[in-house]
């Protein structure tokens, strides 16, 4: 199962009671956070997770809404005694921007590992899920990222034993190796059944609706998606700045055909976004406001 937790929904600017982007996942005893804007670690706080086990920290782009808050996140975690490296992934100038904050922040008890995309669409193995990254349309290089833990089959005893797999191996089969016994080579596929559906969690913020972001959220089980607008009548801003309307994120959501969408990163000037819920759902049903430390426990599916 995946525990997810948007920490916090503002755009630009921080509000009472919204604090600015940021999500927070964790899976398998370790934790990944997508962006980190001013008031993350409160809210983390406050949603009584830890900063410890932060392994994996990825970044959309480099404006200061989505970034502002690393250095303290990074201080209050070396105070939580974490000495394991921490992951960095984000566009070109990770290390370079990163660096820059640390002038605060120069002395941490843990090393940081940079890993820059550069690439339209890139595919990262870490921490026993998969991560997807796809580059977006905002003014400056800009990425969503997707999240997918695969599941295998069914243990299947009678294909094991039709295949005449030792019984001594099925065990370290079942977790994935790859094994040679007594002048045979065994593979996991040989004792279990087809793969079954996994998660897959999707989170795209700053962008113009684009055929990569459906690509990249298709079939999600939740789609976080920004919607920096409800007001109809802010449709050339939002073009102008390169940021999406709710009824933009829902089309979006429909021709992903994902499972549920959450709306966030508002305008400081959207103070009720629930209020223009209605007419986004008339596009996309399964539409929700997304707010601070609003979670959800994705499981998988029988």
């Amino acid at each position: 199962m995946l525990d997810v937790c948007l920490l916090g929904t503002s755009g630009m600017m921080p509000l009472p009671g919204r604090w600015l982007t940021s999500l927070m996942t964790r899976f398998n005893g370790s934790s990944l956070l997508i962006d980190c804007g001013e008031g993350t670690q409160i809210t983390i706080r406050e949603k009584g997770w830890s900063f410890h086990d932060i392994d994996v920290i990825c970044f959309t782009h480099y404006h200061g809404d989505h970034i502002s808050g690393l250095p303290g996140l990074l201080l209050s975690m070396g105070n939580a005694a974490r000495v394991k490296p921490v992951t960095m992934i984000g566009p070109k100038g990770l290390e370079r921007v990163v660096t820059s904050l640390r002038v605060i922040a120069p002395e941490l008890p843990f090393p940081i590992i940079f890993r820059e995309l550069t690439e339209p669409k890139e595919e990262i193995s870490i921490q026993g899920y998969i991560l997807e990254a796809f580059r977006v349309n905002h003014n400056v290089i800009c990425y969503g990222y997707s999240q997918l833990i695969h599941r295998a089959g069914r243990f299947l005893p009678e294909k094991a034993e039709a295949n005449q797999v030792p019984k001594q191996l099925w065990s370290r089969l079942q977790k994935g190796e790859e094994l040679d016994f007594e002048g045979r080579h065994f593979t996991q596929d040989m004792i279990l059944g087809e793969k079954r559906k996994g998660i897959k969690l999707t989170y795209c913020t700053d962008s113009r609706p684009c055929a990569s972001i459906i690509e990249g959220a298709k079939n999600a089980d939740l789609f976080i998606c920004e919607g920096m607008y409800g007001e109809k009548e802010k449709q050339q801003k939002a073009i102008e700045y390169k940021h999406m309307t709710f009824y933009e994120a829902a089309e979006l959501a429909k021709q992903a055909d994902v499972q549920e969408l959450w709306l966030t990163h508002y305008s400081p000037s959207l103070i009720h976004p629930e209020e223009f819920l209605r007419e986004a759902s008339k596009l996309f049903k399964n539409t929700k406001t997304g707010k601070d430390r609003k979670s959800i426990v994705l499981e998988f599916s029988e």
